[in-house]
């Protein structure tokens, strides 16, 4: 009596298999069905595997705890100005004036001596300002300086080494210079976009992204003289991009793969049921043409 009425809660009802008819039609559905199966699931369990970047916008000040401060990387070749004239100053609009900054910094000297390469990492408020490369600081300042150059980087907090994500992290890299006119000073304005990535276990990275406008021109001292820089005027976005990486969830990828199966199965049943009708019915009807 238990088992009995145990039983009338099966929705699966199960058919006798002598009440069944294989087909061949039916086993070549079947086949397809089962590899079609396959393929999907092995399409979804790629996507459940892999990672994907999730990207958003709104007004904040990511890294609070910079102290107000904003990591500045320059690499710039000078190829046709000594090393001993070269200098980094910068300005903003809090009050700070600094002329031949020189805290981690480091020039090389290039083309025997007749250029240099200068590599800075320093720090900027983040308020308007600007930061520029030239003679400024110099003991003696030279009759004609030459400020064409190259610059390999510029870039501005934590480095991202993100295959997914593509910005503009490092927009002035391979700036090419050195067929502008010698005397002439160079404005990049630059627009600068705090950036957060967040990786799958929480930890979150600050970057900035920026954007470049520039333009040459030639600019004179109140005493007449030439002095040409290279300048790199910038202003701060106040929308943040952020990146999440996020993994589908594990009901997800459960609630696909039933779908996949369930969905396949019934369109299967469907197409072999038509099949077989049809082939029933020409049946009757080549029956009753030889009758």
């Amino acid at each position: 009596s238990c088992c009995f009425s145990s039983f009338r809660f099966d929705i699966y009802r199960k058919v006798p298999k002598d009440l069944t008819q294989p087909t061949y039609t039916g086993a070549i559905i079947s086949v397809c069905c089962c590899l079609f199966i396959l393929f999907l699931f092995l399409s979804e369990l790629t996507g459940f595997i892999a990672t994907e970047i999730v990207n958003e916008l709104y007004v904040d000040d990511p890294d609070k705890d910079s102290g107000g401060k904003i990591e500045v990387n320059l690499n710039i070749s000078l190829p046709n100005l000594h090393c001993e004239l070269v200098g980094l100053d910068i300005q903003d609009e809090m009050g700070r004036h600094e002329v031949g900054h020189i805290d981690n910094s480091m020039k090389i000297p290039l083309n025997n001596g007749d250029g240099c390469r200068f590599e800075g990492h320093f720090s900027i408020n983040k308020v308007p300002g600007n930061f520029h490369v030239s003679t400024h600081s110099a003991t003696a300042q030279p009759q004609n300086p030459d400020m064409t150059h190259v610059i390999h980087k510029l870039s501005f907090g934590d480095k991202l080494q993100v295959h997914n994500v593509h910005g503009a992290f490092n927009a002035l890299e391979g700036a090419d210079k050195l067929s502008s006119n010698p005397l002439a000073s160079h404005d990049y304005i630059l627009k600068i976009v705090p950036t957060v990535y967040e990786d799958m276990s929480g930890k979150q990275r600050y970057s900035y992204q920026y954007t470049v406008a520039n333009k040459e021109y030639v600019a004179y001292s109140h005493t007449g003289r030439i002095i040409p820089a290279i300048w790199f005027r910038y202003d701060l976005s106040p929308i943040t991009v952020k990146y999440t990486e996020r993994r589908q969830p594990l009901y997800r990828f459960i609630t696909s793969i039933c779908a996949i199966i369930g969905g396949t199965f019934t369109v299967a049943g469907i197409l072999d049921s038509c099949i077989f009708t049809a082939s029933e019915a020409w049946k009757k009807i080549q029956l009753g043409k030889m009758q």
